[in-house]
């Protein structure tokens, strides 16, 4: 890279990190609610200007939803990015929850669940937590510590080194800790060790060579299966866990769904490939129950296999 490019990244790594903390900034100084209000406004007209990524939206919609009517899509998309400003007024205000007082924003959905069934695994050994860009997946982890149950979380490097480092604090302040994805599979073996809740999202789309075909709301998806992997060489379970936002309110519930069971087939490649099916399985029904909750604009069906059209426009 020559020198006026590296120049021109590292301005421009600047102005979005400025632009960041500026919205950030602005956000948290008002009123929690005023600033969801504004954040999700915001965000719903940018998804009304933003072309590109409201074809790739509606595409992904249509793929889940042929069902539905574009009108249909379109308020489904609407009411995600909606969310999604929600969101990032939410975590500009993180830094306002304290242990005392996160019980007014996250709740259990079930208690009962956590304390019979996901407090018994945790006392034996690590969970592998299943989500995916869902919701406020940053309050999940964040309120989790919070909780008293700090997660463990691979981390995906962000190519904005300032924004990347500003991602890491924010994660930090609820006691998260984060693992580099290349550096990470050492590091989640002894979180597993130290019987500590790993986070593992499973709803982006992957090369041919990091992933496996599965059926994602009926249409092949490339997949990691690492999560797969991994549990079937430890032995660790997997609880697909999510937040779930009541209405459009700043309170959230904590929902499990049943442990994903493991295949019992003795091809490892083929149990991996099953076991990952059935992750996605867990993952879709979630999304079909609150579409709104998804981030549509992600090509999630980029990577075809061999010999299948694209389906997003080039």
């Amino acid at each position: 890279m020559t020198r006026t490019r590296r120049r021109g990244h590292r301005f421009r790594h600047r102005l979005e990190y400025a632009g960041l903390r500026l919205a950030a900034g602005g956000l948290g100084a008002l009123p929690l609610p005023a600033a969801m209000r504004l954040a999700a406004g915001v965000a719903a007209m940018i998804i009304r200007v933003a072309r590109p990524l409201r074809r790739i939206a509606l595409t992904n919609l249509a793929i889940a939803f042929p069902e539905k009517s574009d009108a249909e899509r379109t308020a489904i998309l609407l009411a995600s990015y909606r969310n999604l400003g929600r969101m990032v007024a939410e975590c500009a205000h993180l830094h306002d929850l304290t242990a005392a007082n996160v019980g007014e924003a996250v709740r259990y959905g079930d208690e009962r669940v956590w304390r019979e069934e996901i407090e018994p695994l945790l006392a034996t050994g690590g969970v592998l937590a299943l989500t995916g860009h869902f919701g406020n997946w940053e309050l999940f982890a964040y309120a989790y510590g919070l909780l008293g149950h700090p997660v463990s979380l691979v981390h995906q490097t962000i190519k904005n080194p300032l924004v990347d480092a500003y991602v890491e604090r924010m994660r930090s302040g609820g006691g998260t800790r984060l693992f580099r994805k290349q550096e990470a599979a050492r590091a989640v073996l002894r979180a597993l060790k130290e019987r500590a809740i790993v986070v593992l999202p499973l709803d982006q789309n992957q090369s041919r060579r990091a992933g496996v075909f599965v059926d994602f709301f009926g249409v092949p998806a490339s997949t990691s299966d690492g999560l797969a992997r991994l549990a079937l060489r430890t032995g660790t379970p997997i609880i697909p866990v999510f937040l779930v936002r009541d209405g459009v309110s700043a309170r959230h519930r904590i929902v499990f769904l049943p442990r994903v069971e493991f295949p019992v087939i003795e091809d490892r490649d083929s149990a991996v490939r099953e076991l990952t099916q059935r992750c996605t399985a867990a993952l879709e029904s979630m999304i079909r129950n609150h579409p709104d909750h998804w981030l549509w604009t992600h090509k999630r069906w980029r990577t075809r296999p061999l010999g299948d059209p694209e389906i997003y426009e080039a």
